[in-house]
């Protein structure tokens, strides 16, 4: 299964309202998945949110950031963009109706599909319907 940045936003953030039930849900799903990956996007996308001033709680520092990727980066598979990711985010951008910041999210899918997972934990289905039925979305 893979990991959708905001699971690990919400998990390592006490404040947000989404904590317990997305620390509940990397739990569960850590205790029924054989395989929890994330991928390098995750991380970038991780850093650029956790540390950003004016984002909607207090921004952490960049070491406490890293330490926290450390820490993903031993529980989780990370998934690497390559040659295949990139042909199926060209074919998801020909076959999907998506602009602008979609992309991201076409790229998330891309990774997944090159890997061969197509199961996606996340607390935004709606960003990810639009892949619908190359994957199949977990929500909280």
């Amino acid at each position: 299964m893979f990991v959708d940045t905001n699971l690990l936003i919400y998990s390592t953030r006490p404040s947000s309202a989404f904590h317990s039930r997305a620390t509940a849900a990397l739990a569960g799903a850590a205790r029924l998945e054989s395989r929890l990956a994330i991928s390098r996007q995750v991380i970038r996308e991780y850093l650029a949110v956790v540390t950003r001033p004016g984002g909607g709680s207090e921004p952490i520092s960049m070491a406490d950031a890293l330490a926290d990727v450390e820490r993903f980066a031993a529980a989780f598979e990370v998934l690497e963009d390559g040659p295949e990711v990139g042909l199926r985010l060209v074919g998801l951008c020909r076959s999907v109706a998506l602009a602008g910041r979609q992309v991201h999210d076409a790229n998330i899918v891309a990774t997944m599909l090159a890997h061969g997972e197509t199961r996606l934990l996340t607390a935004n289905r709606s960003d990810f319907q639009r892949f619908e039925p190359q994957i199949e979305i977990v929500g909280l």
